[in-house]
């Protein structure tokens, strides 16, 4: 993709991820992150969430994915910054929740191209000012 390619305000197009107990806890054991309330209702409760919550460094990773798909090639990917606004709450369900990603191209210079991401769940903001740089050239 080059510059010439890629218009300010290009919609990406959108990606929808099914987050359930299993993917959770699959992320957990590949992070290393096992506090309690990525797997357990009442260790969860007990400290006043609404219940088990996905790691919010899997949203953050799983908005990556709207720009890979998008530009082909991860390591284009210069920067990435977020800042988490609501978690994912993942009911004890086979069908889990929801996450969709959005992206909009925001600026285009000097061969990079940034993108301003948005990730909700049942209709809420679960990333705040996600913004990913990418080389485009």
């Amino acid at each position: 993709m080059t510059e010439r390619e890629i218009q300010v305000g290009q919609e990406l197009p959108a990606l929808e991820i099914r987050v359930t107990r299993s993917v959770v806890v699959r992320y957990a054991g590949a992070s290393t992150d096992f506090n309690e309330i990525h797997f357990s209702d009442r260790h969860a409760r007990a400290i006043g969430l609404p219940g088990v919550l996905a790691h919010g460094m899997w949203t953050m990773g799983a908005g990556l994915g709207l720009i890979t798909r998008w530009i082909g090639d991860p390591a284009r990917i210069g920067r990435y910054c977020v800042r988490f606004t609501r978690p994912v709450v993942v009911p004890d369900t086979d069908e889990g929740t929801l996450v969709r990603f959005t992206g909009t191209v925001a600026a285009v210079a000097d061969g990079v191209a940034t993108v301003n991401l948005t990730a909700t769940c049942g209709g809420d903001a679960v990333l705040g000012a996600a913004k990913a740089e990418v080389r485009i050239d």
